[in-house]
């Protein structure tokens, strides 16, 4: 039966290059709230941000549960940066009958840094650029996952 990997971590962390070779790995679906924000606001959607990334959590609930009746894999590349966040979607899970992991990846405090650095001066189109709100936003948001709320963690 098909089910659900979850990549939990703060921006910048990798969670999006670890997803892709988890879909090759296991010929899954990437389902990423950046992907859609980034592609329909390209030139950012300020203060209305949250309330778009929700709907789209909303949104890709739904479309995984069609994809894994399908019986594909889905990966969910989200930050599940707060407990709130990951208890819902475990819940969201379970009520459905459906197998989940989380993959927590932790990175040091100089290595997140460093990959700030240098996605800022890459300046993607397909991914963030972190100013100071956006850092301050992310240090005050993300709360660290507990060894229980994670089945995998990956250091770097």
């Amino acid at each position: 039966m098909a089910g659900v990997l979850m990549t939990c971590g703060k921006i910048c962390c990798g969670k999006s290059t670890y997803a892709k070779h988890l879909k090759e790995e296991r010929n899954a679906v990437i389902l990423s709230i950046d992907d859609i924000t980034l592609t329909l606001f390209p030139e950012g959607c300020g203060e209305m941000h949250d309330t778009y990334a929700r709907r789209a959590e909303d949104y890709l609930l739904s479309l995984s549960l069609q994809i894994l009746s399908a019986g594909v894999d889905v990966i969910l590349d989200w930050g599940l940066w707060t407990r709130e966040q990951r208890e819902r979607l475990r819940k969201f899970y379970t009520d459905h009958g459906v197998s989940y992991e989380i993959h927590y990846l932790k990175i040091s405090p100089e290595e997140w840094q460093r990959r700030i650095a240098k996605r800022n001066q890459q300046n993607v189109a397909d991914s963030y650029f972190v100013d100071e709100g956006l850092l301050r936003k992310a240090e005050t948001l993300f709360q660290e996952p507990s060894e229980d709320e994670v089945n995998l963690m990956v250091e770097d």
